[in-house]
């Protein structure tokens, strides 16, 4: 499927071109222009499953953008449009200067960084006064994004941190949700189509793609952090199969069961997520499978047994097993 573009133009693409090529960068062509397979042998992804936004600790409100905060987040949107760059990675900039600067020009920081993605001038990012200006800051950060073999294969989180290269290499997933909310209302329209609807995922009453997709992986071992090929845990054989059908999803199995629409167990359909927790919360959530209907499922077990298919059934799926399913796309 297509890597989502924003209709960047001829224009955008000769200033797209001439930054990279001056960064030597011309290998990230493909990423940002071409319809491709990536490495992995995957189609890029087409949208970005949807959270349902967790439980509420304290006020449990979305996050609250000052107008100096959105008017930040609306000029790396702006850098971004200018280039040609796709949504996706508008979307990822935004999370990314959430969690290093919340949105805030910062004069300075840890050691030497400054600005809004807190890019550091001893590490070759620029000047003080040129990370501190969000137009050159975004720029930068745009350029080496695009830069990474298969950047728009990565969760968000990886991508940011391979921009970054954070002490907090997981801190930027906390950020998805508000990144897709802010982008819709600052991005003029760049940010459409970035976030899953239900259509966009529907695999139909086979499972479709990402099923396709998991049952080519059965008897491939298990092992803990793999997301393929040679090799998967559970929730990187999940990531991987629905990847397959044009959909990102979280890494890892308790991300996963907030992304997309909850229903209940019993109207579970092909190509959708069980859970299974040791608490019966989302919280305790430590295994997930794909349902192949039937009473079925295909999944990454753990270690010594590869890939396989079984019925659900059991004193573990009764105790542990959750009452709801997750349809990857628009949350509910």
């Amino acid at each position: 499927m297509a890597v989502l573009v924003a209709a960047p133009g001829l224009a955008r693409r000769a200033v797209l071109l001439s930054v990279l090529a001056a960064a030597g960068l011309g290998l990230a062509l493909v990423a940002v222009f071409g319809v491709a397979l990536s490495s992995t042998g995957v189609a890029a992804t087409s949208c970005v499953a949807a959270l349902v936004p967790p439980p509420p600790t304290g006020s449990g409100s979305a996050p609250q953008w000052t107008p100096e905060q959105r008017a930040n987040a609306a000029a790396v949107v702006r850098v971004g449009q200018s280039l040609g760059v796709p949504a996706r990675a508008e979307w990822i900039a935004l999370a990314t200067a959430m969690q290093e600067s919340s949105l805030v020009n910062l004069p300075g920081g840890d050691r030497d960084s400054a600005g809004l993605f807190q890019q550091r001038p001893s590490q070759g990012w620029g000047s003080v006064e040129q990370v501190r200006d969000p137009r050159y800051a975004a720029t930068q950060f745009y350029t080496r994004l695009l830069a990474l073999p298969d950047w728009d294969q990565m969760p968000l989180t990886q991508a940011a941190q391979a921009v970054q290269r954070s002490a907090f290499p997981d801190a930027y997933a906390k950020w998805e949700q508000p990144a897709a909310d802010l982008l819709s209302t600052v991005g003029a329209g760049g940010g459409d189509g970035l976030v899953c609807s239900g259509s966009s995922t529907s695999v139909g009453g086979d499972g479709g793609p990402a099923l396709d997709f998991a049952r080519a992986q059965l008897g491939k071992p298990y092992v803990w952090g793999a997301t393929g090929p040679g090799s998967f845990d559970c929730s990187g054989l999940v990531l991987r199969a629905w990847e397959a059908a044009g959909v990102q999803l979280p890494r890892t199995s308790r991300e996963q069961a907030t992304a997309g629409q909850q229903i209940p167990r019993a109207q579970a359909q092909p190509g959708d997520l069980l859970f299974w927790s040791s608490n019966g919360q989302v919280s305790g959530v430590h295994h997930v499978a794909l349902y192949l209907g039937g009473g079925q499922i295909i999944e990454a077990p753990t270690t010594g047994i590869p890939v396989r298919t079984r019925a659900l059934g059991g004193s573990y799926d009764d105790r542990e097993l959750l009452p709801f399913a997750i349809r990857p796309g628009a949350a509910s």
